[in-house]
C-alpha cells in the first residue's frame, strides 16, 4: 500500500446523515487520493453500480447542517454543487470504478472502519452508563463523538 491510511483518518469522516453512516464525496476523493469531480464524474458514467442505497445526494438542508457541525466539511460551503454521500456499499462499489491497487487498498480500510463503528460505540455506550468520564475522555480525544451523536 502506497499510502497508508490509519482508521483515525477514516472514522473522523463517517457521518451520519438520514440514518445511515456515510462518506461524503469530497471525503471519499481525499482517501483515495483523487479529486472529487472524479469520484462524481466515475458515479455519473457507471449508474448501474450506484443503485439506491449505495449513495444519495445530499439537500441543501443537509448540506448546511454538515458544514455547520464538521469542521473539516467547511469548504463545501463555498461550493454550489451538493455533495453525494456514500454507504459502506458506495464505497466498495467506489474500487470498482476508480482505478489502481490505491483504490482497493483504500477501499478495503474504509471497510474495516465501518466494521469497527458498532465496538467502538458499544464502548462509548458502555462508559457513558459506566459514568467513566476520565476514560471517555480519552475515546473522544481519539475519535469525534459528533459523527455518533453523542456530543
Amino acid at each position: 500500500m502506497s499510502n497508508i491510511i490509519k482508521f483515525s483518518d477514516i472514522n473522523n469522516k463517517i457521518i451520519t446523515i438520514r440514518g445511515q453512516k456515510v462518506i461524503l464525496d469530497c471525503d471519499a476523493a481525499g482517501l483515495y487520493g483523487v479529486e472529487t469531480e472524479e469520484i462524481n464524474k466515475s458515479v455519473k458514467n457507471n449508474p448501474r453500480k450506484f443503485p439506491d442505497g449505495y449513495m444519495f445526494l445530499l439537500t441543501d438542508h443537509e448540506k448546511s447542517e454538515v458544514v455547520e457541525n464538521f469542521r473539516h466539511l467547511e469548504k463545501i460551503g463555498f461550493s454550489p454543487v451538493l455533495p453525494q454521500a456514500f454507504t459502506l456499499k458506495g464505497c466498495y462499489m467506489l474500487a470498482t470504478v476508480l482505478n489502481g491497487d490505491n483504490a482497493i487498498d483504500t477501499t478495503v480500510e474504509i471497510i474495516e472502519a465501518f466494521e469497527k463503528l458498532p465496538e467502538l460505540l458499544e464502548i462509548i455506550k458502555r462508559k457513558l452508563l459506566e459514568n467513566d468520564c476520565e476514560e471517555l475522555a480519552k475515546i473522544q480525544a481519539e475519535s469525534e463523538l459528533k459523527w455518533l451523536g453523542l456530543n
